[in-house]
């Protein structure tokens, strides 16, 4: 039993609140609502906030989250490293080959088969991927990102997250 389970012997029989039921109910003729104007009434819409602009319209319209901190890297696949015929795989022998872009992190994934023994140095890699190129003999580094081992730096500008 928890605490929230408990009930309370002194409220677990009492009757609702019966408004509007005459006089002698003590809740008889207003109601509790008072006297008179639009709440008096029931006829206010929900969310009104007496002619401003409600907060339903002041919010903008795309919802959602984009993470500011999101790491986004290249992929290349094991079949592609192949293909290559190379020894050592880095992210700069990947540039030369135009495989890969400017700036832009490496990771390595498992498609594919990698039958020769090769170096390769990415900044992740899949675990699929890992045991191909270590089964084909090969060894793996995993180069720190630029931004060390704190969170990167966020991309954009004060209204990028909204």
């Amino acid at each position: 039993m928890r605490i929230n389970e408990l009930n309370s012997t002194l409220t677990s029989n009492k009757k609702r609140k019966r408004r509007g039921r005459g006089a002698g109910s003590g809740l008889g003729k207003t109601a509790g609502r008072g006297t008179k104007g639009q709440r008096a009434r029931g006829t206010v819409p929900v969310g009104f906030e007496g002619g401003q602009n409600p907060l339903y319209l002041r919010l903008p319209k795309l919802r959602g989250f984009n993470n500011p901190f999101r790491v986004e890297y290249q992929a290349v696949n094991l079949d592609t490293l192949e293909a290559l015929g190379e020894k050592e795989v880095t992210p700069d022998v990947l540039r030369e080959k135009g495989l890969l872009r400017k700036k832009s992190l490496l990771k390595i994934l498992g498609r594919g088969e990698i039958t020769s023994k090769m170096e390769v140095s990415a900044h992740a890699f899949s675990k699929s991927a890992e045991e191909a190129i270590q089964a084909a003999g090969g060894t793996i580094t995993v180069i720190p990102k630029p931004w060390g081992d704190r969170r990167p730096p966020a991309k954009g500008n004060a209204l990028t997250n909204r």
